[in-house]
């Protein structure tokens, strides 16, 4: 069987027929307006532990979302059936939900006039892998086995696992629009666990490419696996105390994540974020820029259009370090009185800007301080900017790593934290679709012993 024929570009012009036949059927039940999005999701996963297969699954599925509007009344309905009959029942569904719901001024559509118009940008998303299961089995063991060849220490090991996945989706609305892409991901994973005595240290590495064949080898990954888990061993507590932070590049794009929620529409119009009012403010040092880029081509975040269907746009959030357009869907546009930023359903490959020093740079440029690689709880609040997390890294003295840390705290307020940012470093990560370097802060408070 052709498992990747099922899915790809080849499926793209019949789900666009479903898609315009559902739009019919709501048109025929009396929808004023109306938006369909059908999605196929189809992959293999296998997973070993100590040398031996724990897992190995093949997933298909495949489903509808119907949104359907009488006037500004607003009703949702999905199914995952194909059928003319679960077709029509849904359609209904979703029709008598929207007749018993409030009026809201804000609800419809996006704007016609911004949908993507004309032939869509080919992003070259859609690299599928002919993995066998027994191929995917002796990648993920060869990758395990790498990791226990690494360090003599490492004892255990909690699992290693292959995904290859990929999709077709298609979105239409009742103003014409209708437009789909197939895609791919595919990523290996390990996590190792490292032991000394009584002491136990447990740590991980990973890839994630939309090309099989371009993810690290096996036995990198497995290896990285090893040398993390390891250095994490013997680690302790520190005083408590004022100091540099150094976020690593994947704890980094966790606190620009952080960002974006608190200048996305949402949180925004709800008056639940503490930059409600701030565009046109200084909220970064004026080097520091981050811009939106939706069309780099294979980029794990990139779209031609948005949730909505409206043309996604390279644009700045903020420029010279001051904000200059928050995150934006149609509806929270029009909460605010403003203009969709084609954002609804999130950002599309963030880039942060940064300088020429890796962080072995920055470390030494720091001096003395906390490198954070490990982050635990949610100890974030929006609302006030107030941020408290459970952290784990390494002490820095001199310019140096000395001991791995645990059990510590980190602590400041969003706003003065990305204000007092000192340097991003070229240590880009690539692996999502938030890309940044590792970011040094001055000044947070770490509560430790």
């Amino acid at each position: 069987m052709n498992r990747n024929a099922a899915v790809g570009p080849a499926a793209l012009p019949e789900l666009r027929e479903q898609v315009e036949a559902i739009l019919a059927e709501a048109r025929r039940q009396g929808a004023s307006a109306g938006e369909v999005a059908v999605s196929v999701d189809q992959g293999l996963s296998t997973s070993v532990r100590k040398g031996e297969v724990e897992t190995v699954e093949f997933n298909r599925d495949q489903g509808f979302g119907i949104t359907l509007y009488a006037g500004q009344r607003k009703g949702s309905a999905s199914t995952s059936a194909t059928g003319p009959e679960a077709i029509r029942e849904t359609v209904a569904a979703a029709l008598a939900i929207a007749k018993h719901t409030s009026e809201d001024p804000c609800a419809g559509l996006a704007d016609a006039e911004l949908m993507a118009r004309g032939e869509l940008p080919d992003l070259d998303l859609y690299h599928p892998w002919n993995i066998t299961p027994e191929q995917a089995i002796e990648q993920a063991l060869a990758c395990e086995a790498a990791a226990y060849a690494a360090d003599s220490r490492i004892g255990n090991a909690d699992g290693t696992t292959l995904n290859t996945h990929q999709s077709c989706r298609v979105y239409g609305n009742s103003h014409g629009f209708v437009g789909g892409y197939a895609s791919t991901r595919h990523s290996l994973s390990c996590v190792m666990i490292a032991g000394s005595g009584e002491a136990m240290q447990r740590d991980y590495y990973y890839d994630v490419n939309r090309i099989g064949s371009e993810l690290m080898s096996a036995e990198e990954i497995g290896r990285r696996a090893a040398e993390r888990a390891v250095s994490r061993l013997g680690a302790r507590p520190v005083p408590t105390a004022k100091v540099p932070v150094l976020f690593s590049p994947e704890m980094a794009a966790g606190l620009f994540g952080t960002f974006l929620a608190a200048i996305s529409g949402g949180n925004l119009y709800r008056k639940s974020s503490f930059l409600e009012g701030a565009l046109g403010q200084q909220v970064f040092p004026d080097w520091l820029t981050l811009d939106e880029r939706p069309h780099l081509p294979r980029a794990l975040g990139s779209a031609a259009f948005d949730g909505e269907g409206l043309a996604t746009y390279a644009k700045p959030f903020v420029e010279n370090g001051q904000l200059v357009s928050y995150v934006l869907g149609s509806y929270s546009a029009r909460k605010l009185g403003m203009q969709s930023t084609a954002n609804a359903g999130g950002v599309h490959n963030l880039h942060v800007s940064h300088g020429t020093a890796d962080q072995a740079e920055l470390i030494r440029q720091m001096g003395t301080g906390f490198l954070v690689t490990e982050m635990m709880g949610q100890g974030t609040n929006l609302v006030t900017g107030d941020y408290s997390r459970g952290a784990g890294g390494f002490w820095i003295e001199n310019g140096e790593i000395q001991f791995p840390v645990q059990e510590v705290t980190i602590a400041g307020r969003l706003g003065d934290m990305f204000r007092q940012i000192l340097a991003v470093g070229s240590d880009v990560e690539r692996r999502g679709s938030l890309r940044t370097g590792s970011v040094l802060i001055d000044g947070m408070t770490l509560a430790g012993s």
